[in-house]
């Protein structure tokens, strides 16, 4: 029977929150697209959950109907931000190799 080595366990959960830290650094490296509208509004977030970029289809923009266009953009960031949390969980998720820890997803 092996003992228990606490030395060793530390040294394992440290590395493990290197390695989470170095996967959520390249997850804010990377970006998500999102669309609504049929891609009239478009945004761009990255895996740090920091908008990037967001493109309007000059159609979209009706000044009697700024509602719809509003409504467009808030859908396209949803969508756009639900994609970002996917990827960083997805980064956690690798590097965690399958473990399911609670919160950490």
């Amino acid at each position: 029977m092996s003992e228990f080595d606490i030395n060793a366990m530390m040294q394992q959960a440290q590395r493990m929150q290197q390695e989470m830290l170095k996967a959520q650094e390249e997850a804010k490296q990377k970006t998500v697209e999102a669309s609504s509208g049929g891609g009239m509004v478009t945004v761009v977030i990255s895996g740090g959950l920091e908008v990037r970029s967001i493109k309007i289809d000059p159609a979209a923009i009706d000044p009697k109907d700024r509602t719809m266009l509003e409504d467009l953009i808030v859908a396209a960031l949803n969508q756009g931000l639900q994609k970002a949390q996917e990827l960083q969980a997805e980064s956690m998720r690798a590097v965690a190799g399958g473990l399911n820890i609670p919160g950490l997803f």
